[in-house]
C-alpha cells in the first residue's frame, strides 16, 4: 500500500518520465544485465568496447589527416586526433542508441502489458546501454586531454552537456520507438539518417571551417550542437556561449519531457498495431 501511495502521485502526471523514478532500480539492473549479456562468450570481452571506437578513429585520423591533410588551427596532430574524438565518442553512443532504440518497442511485445517492467522504459535502456561505449570512450578522449596538455576548467561541464544529451537521445527514443510501431520504414531509414548526421556534424572540423552557405546545415543538426560543445570544453577550453547553451538546454529538456508525455498518451492506441 504504502509503495502505492507513493509512486500513484507520479503515474498520474500522464507522462513516462515518472517512470524513471518508480523503476529507477529495475531500469539499472536490466540495462547492467544486458551489457553484460553484449560480451558474454567472447574472446575479449569488454575490449570490444575499447577496440571498435579505435577502429573507427584509426580511419577516420587516417583520412583527414593524410588524405585530406586537415588541420585546426592552434592543435598539433595528436591534438587533432584527441579532437576528433571527442566528437566521434558522443556520435558513436548516438547511433547505438538510436538504432537499437527505434526498434526498442517492437522487438519487445513480450513486455506490452507488463506492469513489472514498463515498455516506456525499453527505449531509455537502449540509451543507458550506449553509455558503456560512451563511458569508455571519454576515459580515454580524457586521458588524451590529460597527455597533451589540454585540461582546462571548462571540463567541469562535461558532465552536465552529457546529461543534457542523455536527456536528448531519451526524448528522440520515446518518439522514435512508438512511431516505428506503425511507420516500420523508419527502422531502416535510421541509418541513413545516422549517416547524414555523421557527415553534417563537425567532428573532424571545426564550425569555421564551413563555408557560410552550408552553416545552415548545422543550425539544423541538433547533434552538432552537442558535438561543438563537447569539443569546446574538453580541448578547447573554450566556455559554450550563452545562445549556444540555451539551444542545449531548451532542446534537450523539451524533447525529453515532450517524448515522454507523447509516449504515454500515444502508446494506449499504437501499441494495438504491434
Amino acid at each position: 500500500m504504502a509503495a502505492n501511495a507513493t509512486t500513484a502521485p507520479l503515474r498520474e502526471r500522464g507522462t513516462s518520465v515518472s517512470y524513471l523514478a518508480t523503476h529507477r532500480k529495475l531500469l539499472w539492473r536490466v540495462t547492467r544485465t544486458e551489457v553484460q549479456a553484449r560480451y558474454a562468450g567472447s574472446h575479449l570481452g569488454f575490449g570490444w568496447a575499447y577496440l571498435t571506437p579505435f577502429l573507427v578513429l584509426a580511419i577516420y585520423a587516417l583520412v583527414y589527416l593524410e588524405i585530406f591533410r586537415v588541420r585546426v588551427p592552434n592543435l598539433t596532430p595528436f591534438e587533432y586526433v584527441v579532437y576528433i574524438f571527442t566528437g566521434l565518442v558522443p556520435y558513436l553512443a548516438t547511433a547505438e542508441a538510436l538504432s537499437v532504440g527505434v526498434q526498442s518497442v517492437v522487438s519487445n511485445k513480450a513486455v506490452l502489458n507488463n506492469t513489472v517492467f514498463p515498455i516506456d522504459l525499453t527505449p531509455v535502456k537502449a540509451v543507458l546501454s550506449a553509455q558503456f561505449t560512451m563511458a569508455v570512450g571519454m576515459v580515454v578522449v580524457l586521458v588524451g586531454a590529460v597527455v597533451t596538455g589540454n585540461v582546462h576548467r571548462t571540463l567541469v561541464l562535461l558532465p552536465l552537456v552529457w546529461g543534457l544529451n542523455l536527456m536528448w537521445l531519451i526524448g528522440v527514443n520515446w518518439f522514435i520507438s512508438l512511431l516505428n510501431v506503425i511507420f516500420r520504414d523508419l527502422q531502416n531509414m535510421i541509418s541513413s539518417l545516422l549517416m547524414i548526421m555523421f557527415v553534417v556534424s563537425p567532428i573532424a572540423f571545426t564550425p569555421d571551417m564551413v563555408p557560410s552557405s552550408l552553416r545552415i546545415l548545422l543550425a539544423f543538426n541538433p547533434f552538432a550542437y552537442f558535438v561543438v560543445a563537447y569539443q569546446q570544453v574538453v580541448m578547447l577550453g573554450i566556455w559554450p556561449s550563452l545562445g549556444h547553451t540555451i539551444v542545449l538546454v531548451v532542446m534537450s529538456v523539451a524533447v525529453f519531457f515532450l517524448g515522454g508525455w507523447f509516449f504515454y498518451r500515444a502508446k494506449r492506441v499504437i501499441i494495438d498495431y504491434v
